[in-house]
């Protein structure tokens, strides 16, 4: 008894630190690698929990869909050397089931789980009645409302202990990343929950190993509560994912070169400081929506005319030539095309809707 409570506060512990640090291999493939695996993460003495793929959702068959539950027992014994606490993938309420029986300490959903809600109710549903924290990936499509639905399914059957993982979602067109990160969706989610750990997955992300740094810091300087990365102890032939797990050696040093953010400090100064700013963006604010106000008014006025002389709402060869006035004078500014390409995207699509409602009156 003394035994288990002392793997169950270490698993708590863990749960509670900040940064959290998540990893392991991507599929669970031998017992060997497995142990090996975690007795060489928890030599860095950098990593707080060992991750493992037990069963694995792929997008077509006959490729590796993980070795199933026989790997729990390599978890179970790779924790009983290191005593790092433990955490898998499970779809189905099987593999929760079978993850409880064998003590893994803190449970995910994954992306091609959360996008389904009768999949993630029935992981929920077989969640009902124990104390396990969980984390919820991302759903692989950009839709913040599945995500969402998932922490809701889990938190209504009881599940005190909820995290995020957010780990890019799929997008047509995206071709620097494996999974485009779409950081401003994982913001809205953080907003939305802030009281929720929010950890960042830049494997899965990147699908690369090459910028793993570089995604990891990004979410480090967005004031993300830790990372999950994959590690491998020979990356190269790793039966899933090769190319973007990392030696459990490599990983140490790439954590190493993070820049550790924090999100306050003891500083009368600092504070002060900062408030002066914040009340400059404050009255910046405040004057972009007056303009923004008197613009809708000016548009509503143009709607008349249009009305009245049968002409079409969408002009577009006024709107490309708006917007390419504002994308000469953005680099001049210092604003990216990107950002001012949305922004008056957003304005034109709310001048749109003013007139319409002219023309409906």
């Amino acid at each position: 008894m003394q035994a288990t409570e002392t793997v169950k506060s270490a698993a708590q512990e863990a749960w509670k630190k900040r940064p959290l640090i998540i990893s392991g291999p991507c599929s669970a493939e031998t017992e060997e690698q497995v142990i090996e695996t975690a007795q060489r993460l928890a030599a860095t003495g950098k990593i707080d929990m060992l991750r493992a793929g037990i069963w694995k959702p792929r997008t077509r068959p006959g490729t590796f869909e993980g070795v199933g539950t026989k790997g729990l027992a390599w978890l179970q014994q790779a924790k009983k050397l290191t005593g790092l606490p433990l955490t898998v993938e499970v779809a189905t309420a099987k593999q929760v089931e079978d993850a409880l029986h064998f003590d893994i300490d803190v449970l995910w959903i994954g992306a091609r789980t959360t996008v389904n809600p009768f999949s993630v109710q029935e992981v929920a549903d077989a969640l009902r009645g124990s104390n396990v924290p969980v984390l919820i990936k991302n759903p692989i499509n950009p839709d913040l409302e599945l995500w969402m639905g998932a922490v809701e399914r889990i938190a209504k059957v009881g599940v005190k202990e909820i995290g995020l993982i957010h780990r890019g979602f799929s997008s047509y067109g995206n071709t620097e990343y494996r999974n485009a990160p779409m950081w401003h969706l994982a913001i809205e989610m953080k907003r939305r929950n802030p009281e929720l750990l929010m950890i960042n997955d830049p494997s899965h992300i990147c699908g690369r190993r090459d910028i793993l740094l570089e995604v990891a810091q990004k979410a480090i300087d967005l004031d993300y509560d830790g990372l999950i990365i994959e590690s491998h102890i020979d990356p190269d032939k790793a039966w899933s994912d090769a190319k973007q797990q990392v030696t459990p050696e490599k990983l140490a040093e790439m954590l190493d070169q993070i820049v550790w953010r924090r999100e306050d400090v003891a500083s009368e100064e600092f504070h002060q400081a900062l408030e002066r700013l914040r009340q400059q963006i404050n009255h910046l604010d405040d004057e972009l929506m007056q303009i923004l106000g008197q613009r809708m008014k000016v548009a509503e006025k143009i709607a008349v005319y249009k009305k009245e002389n049968n002409i079409t709402i969408l002009q577009t060869n006024r709107w490309n030539e708006i917007l390419d006035r504002a994308t000469q004078r953005a680099e001049k500014l210092g604003l990216s095309k990107e950002f001012i390409t949305k922004y008056f995207d957003a304005v034109h699509m709310e001048s749109i809707s003013h007139q319409t409602k002219i023309f409906n009156s």
